[in-house]
C-alpha cells in the first residue's frame, strides 16, 4: 500500500472527522471509501472514458517518440 499525505482545509479535516465518527470509522476509511465511490463514478461517465482514452494515446505517442 502506498502511503501519501492529503491536505485539507482545516474545516474540511472537521467535517470529514465528524462524518468518520458518525459512520463509525475511522477518517482513513471514509476517505478510501469517498476515493472508490469516486473512481466508480468516473468509470461510468462516457465522457470522461472518452478523456482518458484521449490524454493515454498522447502518452503513447510520446513514449514511442522517447523509446525510439
Amino acid at each position: 500500500m502506498k502511503n501519501m499525505t492529503l491536505r485539507l482545509s482545516t474545516s474540511q479535516a472537521h467535517e470529514l472527522e465528524a462524518v468518520a465518527r458518525a459512520e463509525g470509522v475511522t477518517v482513513s476509511d471514509a476517505v478510501r471509501e469517498a476515493i472508490a465511490e469516486h473512481i466508480e463514478r468516473k468509470r461510468k461517465d462516457k465522457a470522461f472514458r472518452e478523456r482518458l482514452k484521449t490524454v493515454l494515446e498522447r502518452d503513447r505517442e510520446i513514449l514511442d517518440r522517447l523509446a525510439g
